[in-house]
């Protein structure tokens, strides 16, 4: 078993990158997904975001109203870090469980997990263990007309998203390897190919014991 971290800022096409992969073969863990699953109506990732910060980030269906909850985290930089204490380890639990069921395979593990460089920068060595990251690299401009465009983002707001995130340069910094997502699509399969010839040339990964305390 082989895992690399995919990682990129928000608009970057990480979603594009990471289904070419699948395509390919290689099994996806997607971090964002996980934090979906766990945020639904009864599990207890929702419950603890309703008690912390209220009924109003909820639809009328119980279902998270996630531009309300945005507004309120990314205004607030103790509301994050609150958010975050609620998510990430049950978050962090779920990832490590699914790359354990693939320790005894020879499986290519993509896990996707945007905010990867962040976790490492802030912590030393990276929370989750991988065996080499790769980032998709898109100009910031080129990230701000696709929230636009394609998510509904208001300019002003996918500005301040990416802005709030880690700098281009530091991510770039810390890649293994880089997919330029800034091409035509016919040009992005290339990267893809080499970016698994890569991964394959990485050392086996070392999923982490269980059970694992997040302390």
């Amino acid at each position: 078993m082989i895992v690399i971290g995919l990682t990129g800022g928000i608009g970057s096409g990480k979603s594009t990158v990471s289904d070419r992969f699948v395509e390919r073969g290689a099994i996806l863990i997607d971090a964002d997904q996980i934090v979906r699953e766990l945020q639904q109506p009864g599990a207890s990732v929702h419950s603890e975001m309703v008690k912390r910060f209220g009924d109003g980030i909820l639809n009328s269906d119980e279902t998270l109203n996630r531009q309300a909850v945005a507004e309120i985290v990314f205004s607030d930089k103790e509301y994050l870090r609150e958010l975050n204490e609620i998510v990430h380890p049950p978050v962090n639990r779920e990832i490590r469980h699914r790359i354990r069921e693939e320790a005894d395979t020879d499986n290519l593990l993509v896990l996707d997990i945007p905010l990867l460089v962040e976790g490492i920068l802030a912590g030393g060595p990276p929370r989750y263990i991988v065996s080499g990251i790769l980032v998709v690299d898109t100009p910031p401009e080129i990230a701000v007309q696709r929230l636009v465009e394609y998510r509904g983002f208001v300019e002003e707001d996918a500005r301040a998203r990416i802005k709030a995130q880690v700098s281009r340069e530091k991510r770039l910094e810390l890649a293994d390897f880089v997919i330029d997502n800034s091409v035509a699509m016919s040009d992005l399969d290339p990267q893809v190919a080499s970016a698994i010839r890569w991964a394959e040339t990485l050392p086996d990964t070392e999923p982490t014991p269980e059970p694992f305390d997040e302390g």
